[in-house]
């Protein structure tokens, strides 16, 4: 009979937000972070191989129809071709290095015609966040050697424009191949391909991302740890009440029943309020 307080409404809402918060635990919030962790780790083996491998012609990494994929993405190709200015769109509202950004994006048809987008890297806002003068590509035929990069995804999906505000420039709102293909009316191959330092036509190189594990290991064991001590408490719980004097004992004596949380609480307001006047 003991177990009929689990029916009571105020029990079994406790109950279902118990239970809620851990299954969330469990299967969404520490598998996503799990899922983050795996990332940085593949992302982190990727650029470690980059240091130290030779760059690969591009048709030899990634042959025609092919993807950037987290198994090629930050590795270095060879890249010969000729810039094509005309078609040169900056992505808008970046951040480098904790301060605002514009990066440069340029089509670069190569030698077999496949056009290919190069991230020549980043230039500073003027003073109106504007785009500060720099310089365009240089002409003519060029050999590059560029990191592997995954088009970013616009949400919106939202293609470049150029208006007032921009100067007449082609402005997107991401870094991706499909966007400057809409723009320039061109075919580009999916992915774009990012400059090192010293490379022609490089502005200001991107940074690397930093190569530490990252809190994501952690925070996944914490919310674990977050769900079991729930369903801990919730058991704890359960089972003293379950005994004799139990706090929803009703048929136990005032002297005999333990006070629950709730009325030590407002005795110690009442106290409080006392010692007040």
């Amino acid at each position: 009979m003991r177990l009929r307080f689990l029916l009571k409404p105020g029990w079994l809402a406790l109950t279902v937000v118990v239970f809620a918060f851990a299954i969330c635990c469990f299967t969404l919030l520490s598998p996503w972070q799990f899922s983050r962790n795996a990332e940085r780790e593949q992302q982190n083996s990727a650029l470690e191989a980059s240091f130290t491998a030779a760059p690969l012609p591009l048709a030899q990494l990634l042959p025609p129809g092919s993807v950037p994929d987290q198994r090629t993405e930050w590795h270095l190709v060879s890249i010969t071709g000729q810039y094509l200015a005309d078609k040169e769109v900056v992505a808008r509202l970046r951040t480098v290095q904790g301060e605002g950004a514009f990066e440069v994006l340029t089509p670069l048809r190569t030698t077999d015609g496949t056009v290919v987008l190069i991230d020549r890297g980043y230039v500073r806002l003027d003073s109106k966040s504007g785009v500060l003068p720099y310089a365009p590509p240089p002409p003519g035929t060029v050999s590059v050697t560029a990191r592997v990069r995954a088009d970013e995804t616009d949400p919106k999906n939202r293609d470049a424009f150029a208006d007032a505000s921009t100067g007449g420039q082609l402005q997107s709102y991401v870094v991706d191949s499909r966007v400057v293909a809409r723009a320039g009316k061109l075919d580009i191959r999916p992915g774009y391909f990012q400059l090192d330092t010293g490379q022609p036509g490089v502005l200001g190189a991107l940074p690397l991302p930093q190569t530490d594990s990252g809190p994501f290991l952690s925070y996944a064991l914490q919310w674990i740890a977050f769900g079991a001590m729930a369903l801990l408490g919730w058991l704890y719980f359960t089972v003293r009440e379950l005994k004799p004097g139990g706090a929803l004992d009703a048929s136990a004596a005032p002297a005999q029943r333990r006070k629950s949380v709730a009325e030590i609480l407002a005795e110690d307001e009442l106290a409080e309020s006392g010692h007040q006047k």
